[in-house]
């Protein structure tokens, strides 16, 4: 019996695993208060189970329960699920349900909500893989629910945690509705901490404590109110005077600087390991000078990845060297690294076939980039213009109206290189054979395989991982496959995100999970 954590226990019985209640006592921490959230982004509706996204997720992890739940250590824990078993051959895994647990609305959840909701994720949630190997999900009885799979899935649980499956009721969303348009989708039943009350598109949604909440004494909030303010001197404001008490992904300097000296502040990065996000330049391989690989490597070489953290991040962001953030488990640091150097980059260029001509260029190229934030998209293309221009690249900075405009121009292949923020999602399944598998270039379709990149060795390898279920394995093969794409570059890594959840002193168990604040919170308290 090995401990997961302060209240369960994990067993494993040969190539078994096993996870139960354990039931440990500890101190229970005040109840009461409203905990008032302020972030930029606006959730277009309230279910995960068919939208992806961070705003989408704080929200929906609050009103609707998973099967499972993890801690900071990447441990699974008991949630909806009180136990659960892999067979011997890793293609069924037969979860065991609490038999307390209602919706909002008093109706129990059973095995066929469980399936509903699996099913509706894989048929409409944007992150394919995750569900791809659930070729369904069998329901003996009304607390046993037992997923049938093609392949052995190692994600498979952090798939059903609370961002990306959430258990949402058939009695509602089955009535034959789209789900991704679902009316309810505004209004939404779920079993979590929190019930839905009131929602303002692009201003404001207010939840409150579940009574009936299937962890006892759970949650401690009366309320939670999410404000969605988009100007940045108005959310710094709201925190320096005590008008919310929890900013979310915060990553812009003057934010995290001018907070962290406010006496009653908190500022952490933890809480954002399993979302990964990486900002990158991706190369649009389809087409030349950006089929030759020589050509990725002279402008990875040329850019200086370290002036970028240091001075453009001010040093709050960290290196990314590759598809797989440092913090995960997964992540190897045996890659081809391209630490500046001007001297290779013009080599290489000149063996591409690409000379200087009389005015000192070798050909012109466009840059685009996200909009929405200057530091870790606008700066480092602009700055990106002039270091090029250095080995006789000339580039044209181009913008986008917003965030449509920019999707609709990249996700169809119309761009040369664009700046771009992906997120890993936890597993590599999830969120980072998207952007590499050759299947995996659909055209309309952003944070897709959206450069062209493809490489059947690749392929083979991420087949191999994404069911390969002995961790040791799985990690070799993770590390291969960051130092192929490493080699080929398909796209140049620039940094981890530096998002930072800002808080008031007074709130108490925030980011307990590797989801931070995508993660339920019934732990959360204020201090009185």
């Amino acid at each position: 019996m090995t401990r997961l954590g302060k209240n369960f226990c994990l067993l494993i019985l040969g190539p078994i695993l096993v996870v139960t209640l354990a039931g440990v006592a500890s101190a229970a921490p005040k109840k009461g208060g409203t905990m008032v959230i302020i972030n930029n982004q606006t959730p277009r509706h309230l279910v995960g189970a068919v939208q992806s996204g961070a705003a989408t997720a704080q929200a929906s992890t609050q009103i609707f329960a998973a099967l499972v739940r993890f801690d900071k250590d990447w441990n699974p824990h008991p949630y909806l699920a009180e136990s659960w078993k892999f067979s011997n051959d890793g293609l069924s895994v037969t979860f065991k349900l609490r038999k307390d647990a209602k919706f909002h609305d008093g109706k129990p959840i059973t095995s066929e909500d469980v399936a509903f909701s699996a099913m509706t994720v894989k048929a409409n949630h944007p992150f394919k893989p995750m569900m791809a190997p659930v070729e369904k999900v069998d329901t003996p009885d009304p607390h046993t629910a037992i997923f049938r799979l093609s392949k052995p899935h190692p994600a498979l649980l952090l798939s059903l945690s609370a961002p990306l499956c959430p258990i949402i009721p058939k009695h509602i969303f089955g009535d034959g509705q789209d789900p991704k348009t679902h009316p309810m989708n505004l209004k939404p039943v779920g079993s979590g901490p929190f019930k839905f009350v009131d929602y303002k598109q692009s201003e404001y949604l207010i939840l409150e404590r579940n009574e009936n909440f299937f962890i006892k004494d759970r949650p401690y909030l009366d309320k939670i109110i999410f404000k969605y303010v988009q100007d940045p001197s108005n959310r710094r404001v709201m925190m320096e005077r005590g008008d919310a008490n929890v900013f979310t992904f915060a990553q812009d300097t003057q934010d995290v600087k001018r907070l962290s000296k406010e006496a009653n502040l908190k500022v952490t990065k933890e809480g954002y390991y399993a979302i990964g996000p990486i900002t990158w330049v991706a190369f649009n391989v389809r087409n030349k000078p950006f089929s030759d690989v020589r050509v990725r490597k002279a402008i990875a070489y040329a850019i200086d990845r370290k002036f970028i953290v240091e001075k453009i991040h001010s040093g709050l962001s960290t290196p990314a060297t590759g598809p797989i953030v440092p913090y995960s488990p997964y992540y190897s640091a045996n890659v081809k690294n391209y630490d500046l150097d001007l001297k290779k980059a013009n080599a290489l260029l000149d063996e591409a076939g690409f000379p200087k001509g009389k005015d000192g260029n070798r050909f012109s190229l466009t840059v685009d980039y996200m909009p929405g934030n200057n530091e870790q998209q606008k700066l480092p293309a602009e700055y990106m213009k002039s270091q090029l221009k250095k080995v006789g690249i000339d580039i044209q900075v181009r913008s986008s109206a917003d965030f449509p405009s920019w999707a609709k121009r990249v996700s169809n292949w119309d761009f040369e290189i664009t700046m771009d923020n992906v997120w890993n999602w936890g597993d590599p399944v999830i969120g980072v054979e998207r952007t590499f598998m050759c299947n995996n270039a659909r055209k309309g379709v952003i944070w897709s395989n959206t450069q062209g990149y493809c490489n059947p060795k690749v392929d083979e390898i991420l087949e191999k991982a994404g069911k390969e279920m002995d961790m040791n394995k799985r990690k070799a093969l993770y590390g291969e496959f960051q130092k192929i794409v490493a080699d080929e570059v398909p796209i140049y890594w620039i940094n981890v995100a530096p998002f930072h959840t800002i808080y008031d002193k007074k709130v108490k168990n925030l980011n307990q999970s590797i989801w931070g604040v995508m993660a339920p919170s019934d732990e959360v308290y204020m201090e009185k």
